[in-house]
């Protein structure tokens, strides 16, 4: 049985990974890493822990699959801030040693870690129920961070991609169906969503606030909302619903696509003046406007009629 440094070197090491390098003073193989953050810039840095049989299931996921997500849904959460990401930490708790699969998780996890060029600085390995925490850090212009509470009256609410396969997955899986059930690119988006670090960048400047929707945005523009001390009128035929929703009727579509957490699409508010600039911004998926930003700090969800609709959810809870 190897110790840890004997596997952290055999499946984790790597060197010259992408633009951080130059910044990383010290990376894996000592206390902790120290990276050099230039004058201009702030850093930002987000944590989320995926547990087996909450986040993802070992029996349907890959261990490809599972590096995947982990990585992903923090530099979502970069790309929610506007943040370019550079460099990230893995804490990983393993049952037992299996060098099959640590060689999977490693092939997920360094190929969407060359995707965005963002690189491996240090973590923890550990023996238990497994779980999987990532640390990200991105560097964004001083002063330029996208939040939560910039929206205002008038502004409209758009998002990115397509809402609710991932939703739509999780639901058929936990009705015992296969992976077969869906197209393979809808399982994707459940098991290797795409974190929208492009769209984020291009948006910089030109969003007044901005949020990841990771527990369904019904449950994250009322976050966002709160933030703003503001509400909006959102209109339900304009929600871009994943391919795999539009069959089914229309209002079970929608509560699919408002409910489901886990489509790591990006919510966000742009001021009226920037309106033009949407279209004319270099993005990697559609964007598209839902609705405005009202001053009555009450979120609507309203029929192509006009008539009010409420979906009967809450979101992901955490606890």
């Amino acid at each position: 049985m190897p110790d840890e440094a004997q596997i952290i070197a055999r499946h984790f090491l790597r060197r010259g990974t992408g633009p951080g390098d130059a910044a990383v003073i010290t990376g894996i193989g000592d206390d902790a890493a120290v990276i050099e953050v230039p004058p201009d810039q702030q850093l930002v840095t987000s944590t989320d822990t995926l547990l087996d049989g909450v986040h993802f299931l070992s029996t349907v996921a890959t261990p490809g699959d599972v590096a995947h997500k982990a990585l992903a849904v923090n530099l979502s959460d970069l790309a929610a801030m506007g943040a370019a990401a550079r460099w990230f930490t893995l804490s990983l708790t393993l049952p037992d040693y299996s060098p099959e699969w640590l060689t999977k998780f490693a092939e997920g996890l360094f190929a969407l870690a060359d995707r965005y060029a963002v690189q491996l600085i240090g973590g923890d390995l550990s023996r238990g129920p497994l779980s999987v925490t990532v640390q990200a850090l991105g560097l964004v212009p001083a002063g330029a961070a996208l939040r939560r509470n910039g929206a205002r009256p008038g502004d409209g609410v758009y998002v990115s991609g397509q809402l609710g396969a991932a939703g739509r997955a999780l639901a058929l899986l936990q009705q015992g169906r296969g992976r077969d059930t869906l197209p393979e690119q809808d399982w994707a988006r459940l098991h290797r969503p795409l974190p929208r670090l492009e769209t984020a960048a291009a948006l910089r400047g030109v969003a007044s606030s901005m949020i990841d929707l990771s527990d369904g945005l019904a449950a994250d523009l009322v976050t966002l909302l709160g933030c703003s001390d503001a509400g909006a009128g959102i209109e339900l035929t304009r929600l871009p619903l994943a391919d795999c929703l539009q069959t089914l009727p229309a209002e079970e579509a929608w509560r699919v696509a408002l409910c489901s957490g886990d489509d790591y699409e990006l919510c966000f508010t742009v001021p009226p003046e920037r309106d033009k600039q949407i279209s004319g911004a270099a993005t990697d998926c559609a964007l598209t406007r839902i609705g405005r930003i009202t001053a009555d700090s009450q979120l609507h969800w309203l029929r192509d009629d006009g008539v009010p609709w409420q979906p009967r959810c809450q979101g992901y809870r955490h606890f």
